[in-house]
């Protein structure tokens, strides 16, 4: 079964139920975790950081070397945010029994994800899926879509609903519900 359980985070509302459902799954295998975060410029929330890596250009066009280190610094907040979460979950499994490690890198991420998995001989890769569909996944592109057609292992992908799900919740009644679940 799985015994190497690789869970890439990211920085959304989404990780708490990515890492939830990791925990679970790990503690009722016996199965050791790696969380994963993927420092990337495709992270939503994260600082652009085009400008640090053109700086030269940049500063020959007049842009000053203080509006760069702003850059530069917000960069080192996003990292430091991700090293906090990860060590928070961390923390948190390991508490509850799960033998648990982290990795912090920087990179693509669907590519890294599944680099890393292949590395580390993951079993199991969980991550979130935002529900993109249609002409946004095409545009934007899809993390979740690129790791279940690539990866080296089995992909669990946890849907970011739970908005949905409670405003839903209201509308629906136990009939509806029957129903769905039946089908």
């Amino acid at each position: 079964m799985f015994q190497k359980i690789l869970v890439a985070l990211d920085t959304s509302s989404l990780n708490r139920s990515v890492f939830e459902e990791a925990l679970g799954l790990a503690k009722a295998l016996n199965a050791s975790v790696m969380l994963l975060h993927v420092l990337s410029a495709e992270e939503e929330g994260s600082p652009d950081i085009y400008m640090m890596s053109h700086a030269d250009y940049y500063q020959g066009y007049g842009m000053s070397s203080e509006i760069i280190q702003m850059q530069r610094q917000r960069w080192d907040e996003f990292a430091n945010k991700g090293l906090e979460m990860l060590q928070s979950f961390t923390d948190e499994a390991t508490a509850a029994g799960v033998k648990t490690e982290f990795s912090q890198i920087a990179g693509s991420p669907s590519r890294t994800v599944c680099e890393f998995a292949r590395n580390w001989q993951a079993d199991l890769i969980i991550m979130g899926r935002r529900g993109h569909s249609g002409l946004s996944e095409l545009f934007m592109g899809s993390v979740s879509n690129y790791v279940l057609h690539h990866a080296p292992c089995s992909v669990l992908t946890v849907q970011h609903s739970a908005v949905n799900r409670d405003t839903e919740a209201e509308h629906v009644t136990p009939a509806m519900r029957h129903y769905r679940s039946s089908n």
